[in-house]
């Protein structure tokens, strides 16, 4: 059957900038009213998840999209009892995180966003260790571990130090020790990150099979055709909130008109902007930023020469087109006015 998560209005705040949000990544700063007149420094709020409620199904997966910094690790991280939230609640089945934690240990496996092995084994080791402390009889560790290492391609190296592997290959070694105890839940916090493209279709076929099998995945990523191609649902994340959730399809059908048609003039003036939100099959006009307008519409390169005409009309000099398709990205610049990768 699966077993489902849910979050209740769980925030996060943190008093000191984590490193990401120090690098301007996404999060939110709110200065703090001081304590009292003695207090010299006002103190940071960093607002790494703001209010978020959310439920996963049994036997789904599931993805958080959104850039750097926008709170997918730390809704990850308090899912796995790694960070505890300033408050709300979050459940993996019928377990509170944060007050049966062991429990709810026991259904996970997680795949950090960087890995963390230890260098000084080799990989069968790693996997054997990971077997052990979950209560593995010595023989079922070893098969599920020699399993593994023939999912993963890592046969010639299951003997190695870790440390000589590149990163592709530690990635795959980590997501196998995520694995091997065979969880109900697998978190998978950018697991495409830095991963060659064939590694990278390797993993997507791995995950499918083990949702084939009834399991729950929670993958965060800033990929869209990644999201697209493996997500059954997925909730889109910036500065701590929920922009949109739904399928994939949904979310993109959710654009007005579908496609995005990115323009560039030498200068934008109203009777321009009226002048293309009166072409046929166009749904709404934006203007972005001095001299750049989008244009959602339900149709493409066919718009071209009303845009051109426009522009004449108006009065102005069309200097440059892009043109996009319906796509989580447009989803993303629609609600933002921002790229996902910015």
């Amino acid at each position: 059957m699966g077993i489902g998560i849910r979050i209740e209005e769980l925030r996060k705040v943190y008093d000191t900038p984590p490193p990401s949000a120090a690098r301007g990544g996404g999060f939110s700063f709110t200065p703090m009213r001081t304590a009292g007149p003695k207090e010299k420094k006002k103190k940071l709020e960093v607002v790494a998840l703001d209010n978020i409620s959310l439920e996963i199904r049994p036997g789904e997966i599931f993805g958080l999209l959104g850039p750097n910094g926008a709170g997918k690790s730390t809704t990850i991280g308090i899912l796995t009892t790694r960070t505890q939230p300033t408050s709300g609640r979050a459940f993996i089945g019928e377990y509170d995180v944060w007050k049966q934690q062991v429990k709810a240990k026991l259904l996970i496996g997680v795949v950090p966003q960087r890995p963390n092995l230890d260098f000084a084994l080799t990989a069968r080791e790693i996997l054997l260790f990971h077997g052990a402390y979950f209560g593995q009889s010595a023989k079922e560790r070893t098969r599920r571990a020699d399993e593994l290492i023939e999912k993963f391609k890592l046969t010639d190296r299951a003997d190695h130090m870790v440390r000589g592997f590149s990163g592709g290959m530690m990635q795959r070694l980590s997501i196998a020790r995520a694995m091997m105890h065979d969880p109900e839940v697998l978190f998978l916090d950018e697991p495409s990150a830095g991963l060659d493209p064939q590694t990278r279709l390797l993993l997507w076929e791995i995950i499918r099979e083990y949702n084939r099998l009834g399991k729950t995945l929670v993958i965060t990523t800033h990929y869209m055709d990644e999201a697209d191609a493996l997500c059954e649902r997925l909730a889109i994340i910036d500065h701590g909130k929920i922009i949109a959730k739904g399928t994939p399809q949904e979310l993109k059908a959710s654009i007005p008109g579908g496609y995005l048609l990115r323009l560039r003039f030498d200068r934008v003036s109203d009777e321009l902007l009226a002048q293309l939100r009166a072409i046929p099959g166009v749904s709404e006009v934006r203007s972005t930023e001095p001299g750049a307008t989008d244009v959602y519409a339900d149709r493409g390169g066919t718009l071209i020469s009303g845009i051109v005409s426009s522009a004449q009309t108006a009065g102005v000099e069309l200097r440059d087109v892009h043109i996009a398709e319906p796509s989580l990205e447009n989803l993303f610049l629609h609600h933002t006015g921002r790229s996902l990768r910015d």
